[in-house]
């Protein structure tokens, strides 16, 4: 359930606003006379730690984005609105999905991505750390990519930056792979993209103990439709070393083609493309 705290210069329109947003299950209207106990508990610091404030009016955003809550800006011609990250053309187009979304960039939690029968797909937090290090223990998940930082700290930060520069200027990224059944964290896969391409590329890592089970199949060709039906794409690469024989054999089964031979510093990659 967001809270929600709409400022429209229009106040017609701020009562339409209102009205339709009432309407909506996950939306609980933040009223100004009502933001007591009665409703929030909290008035106007709950709204700053658990809700969001849609506005059209610039001094409203910055007023709000100093107090660090969450903003999305309905934009007017002519004005400027320094600060704001997210913002829509009209009030109308801040649709619950879009909202939530806001909410939880705003607020460090991770999108749900999307799911399969057995898993379910996430954005990566610093609570995943621990998992992460127990699967690169094994010395065979590193063989084709990147350890992770020996001092965990550099990899939390990293994680951060990740969030924050990545996940919130595309929109996707590596991301976190769950068991459904339990919640374990399992393996890592995702849409990434890499310095030099103009495709995206897929990733994908299953932690040893779940390997050889369809998982990675199964996780990867979820990926494949999320990015082509709520991304876009036309088409997605994958960048393999030849000796990297399971990687290739599930790439062929996903529909990947090999396409061409391409050196990146001092390896040599196998590229295989995947059209739409």
């Amino acid at each position: 359930m967001i809270t929600l705290k709409i400022v429209l210069e229009d106040k017609k329109e701020q009562l339409q606003a209102e009205q339709y947003f009432k309407t909506q299950p996950q939306i609980d209207l933040y009223i100004e006379e009502k933001a007591d106990k009665e409703q929030t508990g909290g008035g106007e610091e709950f709204l700053l730690r658990n809700g969001l404030v849609l506005s059209d009016m610039p001094e409203v955003c910055t007023y709000y984005i100093e107090k660090k809550a969450a903003v999305v800006a309905v934009l007017r011609d002519g004005r400027d609105y320094p600060g704001v990250r997210y913002a829509v053309i009209a009030w109308q187009d801040a649709e619950e999905d879009y909202l939530e979304k806001v909410y939880q960039r705003y607020h460090g939690l991770p999108w749900s991505i999307c799911e399969t029968k057995r898993c379910f797909i996430r954005e990566t937090t610093v609570d995943d750390l621990e998992a992460f290090y127990k699967m690169y223990k094994e010395r065979s998940i590193t063989k084709y990519m990147e350890d992770l930082f020996e001092d965990p700290e550099e990899e939390r930060q990293y994680i951060r930056d990740y969030r924050d520069k990545v996940y919130a200027f595309y929109g996707f990224g590596m991301w976190t792979v769950c068991l459904k059944e339990t919640g374990e964290v399992i393996g890592r896969a995702g849409l990434s993209m890499r310095e030099g391409f103009e495709d995206p590329e897929l990733g994908y890592m299953i932690a040893v103990p779940w390997q050889k089970k369809g998982l990675a199949e199964e996780v990867c060709r979820e990926i494949l439709q999320y990015g082509k039906d709520q991304l876009g794409f036309e088409q997605i690469q994958v960048l393999m070393e030849a000796e990297n024989t399971a990687s290739e054999h599930l790439c062929r089964k996903l529909g990947f083609q090999f396409v061409e031979k391409q050196k990146i510093e001092k390896t040599m990659y196998d590229r295989y493309l995947l059209r739409y």
